[in-house]
């Protein structure tokens, strides 16, 4: 029995921590190179945080702080030479986006051309919730439309219901 307990015990361990070292793999990986690294802590957390809202164009769905691909690369050196040179976040984002288009940032800002990419989502909630409300009116109505029975559909049901054994 003690043996049982024990062995119990060991397996829970193993599978508790293969669950932390999966945890810990799942984490995003990121693809900023010790070289790419700038000494000054302050800009190189403004780097950081530039990174992680500018879009790998290779990989689309990465920021270009957590891509290894070589434009990723290229990007985050351009970040950090202009962060360098003395711009500000809102320069360098504007510079980033200039070379390479709105596509790049991964929060595009609200203009224009993004409008139908920003409401999209409310207009779909908004047509949703119209449909549902749309769909419980009519059953509402439906149920308050229904016609009174004839007589004769009065007498028949009256007959159907004794011939179960309830009472009409």
């Amino acid at each position: 029995m003690t043996s049982t307990i024990s062995t119990n015990r060991l397996v829970l361990r193993r599978v508790v921590l293969a669950l932390l070292v999966c945890l810990c793999a799942l984490r995003p990986a990121r693809a900023v190179e010790p070289g790419e690294m700038l000494n000054d802590a302050a800009l190189e957390a403004r780097a950081r945080r530039l990174s992680q809202e500018l879009r790998c164009v290779v990989c689309q769905n990465q920021s270009i702080d957590e891509s290894n691909a070589p434009l990723a690369h290229d990007l985050r050196v351009i970040v950090r030479e202009r962060l360098t040179a003395g711009d500000s976040d809102a320069e360098v984002l504007a510079f980033v986006e200039a070379r390479y288009g709105a596509f790049v940032l991964l929060r595009p800002r609200f203009r224009p051309q993004t409008l139908l990419l920003w409401l999209a989502p409310v207009l779909l909630l908004a047509g949703a919730l119209f449909f549902v409300l749309r769909a419980r009116r009519r059953r509402r109505d439906a149920r308050q439309e229904a016609a009174p029975l004839t007589p004769e559909e009065q007498k028949r049901l009256d007959d159907l219901l004794r011939a179960d054994g309830r009472p009409g």
